[in-house]
């Protein structure tokens, strides 16, 4: 059999994972029918780890890679970490405490080590994580401390309300940062040259081949350089309207509520 692609990548959240932010039993199906056939899988996510894999624990796959934090993080399923790269801890400290927003309108978070942070209490969030568990910690970002930052993210009731953050973090921290966006109203920052592409590099240079033997698969401002990077890139028919704009020549498939993910790969593997 000919298999098109050596790998297969994927977000989570608006791609992989359906409606309910849950891995779905077609898509579970599907990913361990892949495996059969020798295809690699890899998770690429703006999720912390402890979070990915309780969710990922589901599929039957022994042997996929997990890019969490955007990339800040690179894991085999066994837990072995294979890349790390944090925010030097002045320079989160300094995001956190000196980065003025209007608290009635945004909430900060931090992703340090295992550990999800947060300056208020936002029931709503709970919801993207009911499946693993994960929650976060209430914490005074005044008293906190920098150590371990895999990434700083700011969530706005809307996308307006996170352009003067976006515009002072470049100000002041541009040159030092990866920032980028995982949804229109989810801010996110990284260590210099963080990205989900630069971490899956390495990644797929240690089953020895590159991005460009890989198919994937993204919904946010956070997957342009992994789907651009790839042999192929596909992008959901429910994508930030902003990643459509950039990267025009990739294909758009169907809505991560109907599990499209699992239907492309269907046809293109000819899985049945």
């Amino acid at each position: 059999m000919n298999i098109p692609f050596k790998a297969i990548i994927s977000d989570l959240d608006g791609t992989l994972l359906n409606a309910h932010h849950r891995i779905g039993n077609f898509t579970i199906e599907t990913l361990n029918k892949l495996a059969k056939l020798g295809v690699d899988i890899f998770f690429a996510t703006g999720r912390n780890l402890p979070d990915v894999k309780h969710i990922i624990s589901k599929v039957d796959v022994k042997e996929a890679m997990l890019v969490t934090s955007n990339g800040a993080r690179g894991n085999n399923l066994a837990g072995e970490l294979l890349v790390n790269h944090h925010i030097p801890e002045e320079l989160a400290l300094s995001i956190m405490q000196n980065t003025p927003f209007n608290p009635q309108s945004v909430c900060i978070n931090s992703y340090q080590g295992d550990d999800w942070f947060i300056n208020v209490d936002i029931e709503q969030l709970r919801k993207y994580h009911q499946d693993s568990g994960f929650s976060y910690q209430v914490i005074d970002f005044k008293q906190h401390h920098g150590r371990q930052t895999e990434k700083i993210f700011y969530i706005g009731k809307t996308a307006d309300d996170l352009l003067p953050i976006e515009q002072h973090i470049r100000h002041h921290y541009g040159d030092q940062l990866q920032i980028t966006y995982s949804t229109p109203q989810c801010l996110e920052m990284m260590h210099k040259n963080v990205c989900k592409a630069n971490t899956l590099a390495e990644l797929v240079a240690l089953r020895g081949y590159t991005l460009t033997d890989c198919l994937a698969f993204g919904d946010g401002m956070n997957d342009v350089e992994m789907l651009s990077q790839v042999g192929k890139g596909c992008i959901m028919g429910n994508a930030d309207p902003r990643l459509k704009q950039a990267l025009p020549a990739n294909e758009i498939i169907g809505d991560h509520k109907h599990e499209a993910v699992a239907s492309y790969l269907r046809a293109t593997f000819g899985i049945h």
